[in-house]
């Protein structure tokens, strides 16, 4: 790193080391008659170069044309001086697609980032859909399964009903009982009297006692009640008489 001059003509190099441009101190460069195409970029690191001979080399024709030819002194100091500007230049064109290639790497790295982003948010959307449906089904299930156990319950609780009815709904009807009524009392009341008032006739035109006052009576009106009904009979035997005729 410390050399100031540097002779490498005559060597048939085909080219130079790319950390070539650390020799930052060099000042003199003689590359006579080698075999060198291109230089490398770091080249335009040498900034303290001075004088530089590159004739008879099979130069790029871009680099030969800036080069020249050093053919004294004059033009070999203004050959370092265009190929340092012109090394400057592809250095800063190579820069300048590496910081492309770069701003290129990010701007990818940024959209596969997008992309990945919008991914998982898709994937996050459709799992929450998926969940919300599952909840939606879970819910409709229980729904249906509550219905159905309210109309289990209902037709158990009509069931139950149906068999507390008691059973005389399913027992053929009986007559039903007739409470005694005041007709029927005097009926009977009439017929006993009726009865006492025949055995009284009886006992009085059959025994001993229809000589007693009241067998006397009783054998009287029982004369006349007869006498009634006979003239009643007669009577309503003319009138039929009467009115066949």
């Amino acid at each position: 790193m410390h050399l100031v001059k540097l002779d490498l003509s005559k060597n048939r190099l085909q080219q130079l080391p790319l950390d070539f441009g650390r020799l930052v101190n060099l000042q003199h460069l003689d590359l006579l008659n080698n075999r060198l195409v291109t230089l490398p970029v770091s080249f335009a690191q040498l900034k303290n170069l001075k004088w530089l001979d590159l004739k008879d080399n099979p130069l790029d024709p871009v680099l030969a044309k800036v080069a020249g030819d050093c053919l004294d002194e004059k033009q070999c100091k203004q050959a370092a001086v265009k190929v340092l500007q012109h090394m400057k230049a592809i250095q800063s064109e190579q820069d300048r697609q590496r910081q492309r290639k770069l701003q290129a790497e990010r701007e990818m790295e940024k959209k596969r980032e997008a992309e990945q982003r919008a991914k998982e948010a898709l994937e996050k959307e459709l799992r929450k859909r998926e969940k919300a449906e599952e909840k939606e089904r879970r819910r409709r299930e229980y729904d249906a399964q509550k219905a159905a156990k309210q109309e289990m319950e209902k037709k158990t609780k009509k069931e139950a009903v149906h068999t507390r009815k008691p059973a005389s709904s399913s027992r053929p009807p009986q007559p039903p009982l007739h409470k005694p009524s005041w007709s029927r009392s005097v009926l009977r009341v009439l017929l006993f009297v009726l009865f006492c008032i025949l055995c009284t006739l009886a006992a009085c035109k059959l025994t001993e006692l229809q000589h007693q006052p009241l067998c006397v009576s009783v054998n009287t009106l029982y004369e006349d009640v007869v006498a009634a009904l006979q003239n009643h009979k007669t009577l309503q035997n003319m009138l039929q008489h009467n009115s066949h005729q």
